[in-house]
């Protein structure tokens, strides 16, 4: 798989040392890596595959087996027919698998919360302030099974896109598809189900079909009910309607539900033309770099319709798949307005996102000695002794710190100092791997099957450790990315603990479904529907899933791509580079809120440029550990670690002024440290690099506990030159 990765590399090398004496001016350093990354991305298409993990005939690596202590049990919701299998633990559903799993999810353009033999829908409208948004819960309806004593649900199946609940005492299964504007329930031979609301109905009419009823309620709601035959209805006093399954020969009824998204008479034409037609599951498939298709099992007549959000739109590829827009078809919801698309196969392209061990366009060698000066001293003063955690979180970071130090000094020419850096990560990474780090290590659990750590396991109030499976992605990424740099500058090393490397990444880059034997979830942390990644785990919310630490999501992708590159791993670098790059796309479209966007509120907008916490079902501006008032932090969610891909993520250089003038007033307020200074000036150097040059030289403190050093802050701010012509496209 990596020979021909090797082959393009070697003949771009080639081709970079024959160039070597020609002018930058005239072969600028963006456009040789536009052409390994050209070379590379073709590679890469032709061999991209569903498992990242395929390590030859090697055998893969373990991590010590431990029982936890503190996670909840999957068995009491699970079927048991997949408890045999790793169970996702950062699921669209994972509020209905945790403790009574009675706490609602959404479910594009539904809340939906499960109770004992009954499941309430909700088409949820938005509540508003300057420093949140939510969207509120309502029983519109809810669904109750008159057959059978009370029971809970269970997970029958589950996919990228889609979930099915099974009451079995109670003959209820519900398709819950992500996306679908209707909600599909199969009712068995002589079962019965009821419809109440917490809504007065104001009336209840079968329009002259035997197969569709319309139910008004008195909060202005239009709900529309089809069945895939006759069947029986009753509507009592009490405002309960009553539906029973009459069919004589034995098949289950199909009933599906769809509130009406407006009054416009074309909409219910629309929602009558495609109810015949129905999914019962979604997949998201990686056919090539940079694309990721949605597929779905459909069964009915005619075509499917489902719903697309905004990034959905903004990626949706209209030159392959057979997909119809239907631009006035239209839900709201909190990630902006969901868009009828008919088809049962989408494509989503994202913009290619080169991952590059240096900076893209190269640094002012103007600036050399400076930077090599900071290098002295960051690389200096590295020693694996005095690192004083052993939180694996801030462990990895100071792991990931002195690798930045090892790709900088490689890129300036310093190589001298690459050695000690060699020798550091060796005596922080290697204790992990093998198991011999006092204090804390990596443990494989049973139960939902991935890493934890020793922290994790037994203590649950040991913060920024994994216990919950929280923060995967940004704790392995660090990780992740100090082992790709280590096996690119040591590749006997690389290669002595490439199935050790591999298991880590597999954790929450594995992409085989849970009919496989993998030992981890399929992509624990991102949502193939959302197109990013959630930080919450095992931790059930009415808010559903939570993220606020962008820049580590990208890192984490990027990470694992580099890795790749350090492996010739064709395929993963292919799989790292797509994820980042969503990533990417995703934080542009849902947290950078820029002054004229109409994304969010007029009210929340005016008061942020950048997203707080980010829910599922909610927005905020707060983080988890500062005030309001502390904008220069929410930056550090945003941005941090600082890495040659996140002139990517920060591409719109009239968005970044927008943030800086934004944060910077908060830099004067009483009492504020310098700690966190120098990343607003950073940021201020896409389009300032001198007058944020000058700021940085007046700081003394550079945040190095937090991951930084200056050597990576001159490293950015002087590879910054050409930054704003590079990216003019993106500024207008």
């Amino acid at each position: 798989m990596g020979l021909s990765y090797l082959f393009w590399v070697k003949e771009e090398e080639e081709a970079t040392s024959d160039l070597k004496s020609v002018s930058y001016v005239t072969f600028p350093r963006w456009y040789l890596n536009f052409r390994l990354e050209f070379k590379v991305t073709a590679c890469m298409q032709m061999q991209i595959m569903a498992n990242t993990t395929q390590l030859d005939d090697e055998q893969p690596f373990h991590f010590p087996l431990t029982n936890s202590e503190v996670l909840p049990d999957p068995s009491n919701f699970f079927s048991e027919n997949l408890l045999s299998s790793a169970l996702p633990t950062n699921s669209f559903f994972q509020n209905f698998v945790l403790n009574d799993g009675n706490i609602q999810e959404y479910i594009h353009p539904y809340l939906i919360k499960p109770s004992d033999s009954s499941v309430s829908l909700c088409y949820p409208s938005l509540s508003v302030s300057s420093h949140s948004m939510h969207q509120v819960f309502t029983p519109d309806l809810t669904i109750t099974s008159t057959t059978s004593t009370p029971s809970h649900h269970v997970i029958s199946s589950f996919s990228d896109l889609s979930v099915t609940l099974d009451f079995p005492s109670s003959n209820l299964t519900f398709f819950l598809v992500r996306g679908c504007p209707y909600v599909t329930v199969f009712l068995s031979q002589h079962a019965s189900f009821s419809i109440t609301s917490i809504h007065k109905i104001s009336s209840f009419s079968s329009n002259a079909s035997p197969i569709k009823y319309t139910l008004q309620l008195e909060n202005g709601q239009k709900w529309l009910i089809y069945t895939s035959s006759p069947t029986i209805f009753s509507f009592s006093l009490d405002m309960k309607l009553t539906f029973s399954n009459i069919s004589s020969d034995e098949s289950p009824l199909m009933v599906r539900i769809a509130v009406m998204p407006d009054s416009s008479s074309k909409s219910e034409v629309v929602l009558d033309r495609y109810s015949f037609c129905y999914p019962v599951s979604g997949e998201a498939i990686f056919t090539k770099p940079y694309c990721v298709e949605y597929k779905w099992e459909k069964k009915g007549l005619g075509n499917l319709l489902m719903l697309a959000h905004p990034l959905h739109l903004q990626l949706l590829s209209k030159d392959e798949g057979n997909v119809t827009v239907l631009k006035y078809f239209k839900y709201r919801s909190i990630d902006g307005d969901l868009i009828g698309v008919v088809g049962d196969s989408w494509l989503l392209e994202a913009e290619h996102v080169p991952v590059t061990w240096h900076s893209t366009r190269g640094v002012n060698q103007d600036s050399y000695d400076e930077i090599k000066q900071a290098l002295c001293k960051d690389v200096g003063a590295l020693c694996s002794s005095k690192i004083g955690t052993a939180l694996s979180y801030y462990y990895g970071r100071s792991i990931a710190r002195a690798a930045r130090l090892a790709m900088i000094a490689e890129e300036v020419g310093f190589l001298d100092l690459i050695s000690l850096v060699k020798k550091f990560l060796k005596e922080t990474i290697q204790p992990w791997l093998d198991g011999t780090f006092k204090g804390n290590g990596f443990f494989y659990e049973k139960q939902w099957r991935g890493l934890i750590t020793k922290f994790g396991s037994d203590d649950i109030e040991e913060e920024f450790e994994p216990e919950f499976y929280d923060n995967r992605h940004s704790l392995l990424g660090y990780f992740v990315y100090g082992i790709a740099v280590l096996a690119k500058i040591d590749p006997n090393w690389g290669n002595k603990y490439r199935s050790e490397a591999y298991s880590l990444m597999e954790d929450f880059m594995n992409l085989e479904g849970k009919d496989s034997k993998s030992k981890c979830t399929r992509l624990r942390c991102f949502d193939l529907f959302m197109l990013h990644s959630w930080d919450s785990g095992l931790e059930e919310s009415v808010h559903g899933r939570d993220q606020m630490d962008r820049g580590e999501a990208v890192n984490a992708y990027y990470s694992a791509a580099l890795m790749g590159l350090a492996y010739n791993d064709a395929n993963l670098v292919a799989i790292g580079s797509t994820l980042a790059a969503l990533e990417i796309h995703a934080a542009q479209m849902w947290c950078h809120l820029k002054m004229d966007d109409s994304k969010c509120s007029d009210e929340f907008t005016k008061e942020n440029r950048l997203m707080g916490i980010l829910w599922s079902n909610k927005r905020e501006s707060r983080t988890w550990f500062a005030p309001l008032a502390w904008k220069e932090l929410r930056l550090v969610n945003h941005v941090l670690p600082i890495l040659p891909i996140t002139e990517f993520l920060f591409s719109n250089v009239g968005f970044v002024k927008e943030v800086v003038e934004w944060t910077m007033p908060c830099l004067n307020r009483d009492g504020v440290e310098e700690t966190w200074k120098w990343l607003v000036y950073a940021m201020e150097g896409i389009y300032d690099n001198e007058a944020a040059l000058k700021k940085i030289r007046e700081l003394t403190s550079f945040d190095d506990e937090e991951g930084n050093s200056l050597s990576n802050l001159l490293w950015w701010l002087h590879s910054r030159r050409g930054h704003r012509d590079h990216h003019q496209d993106s500024c207008n």
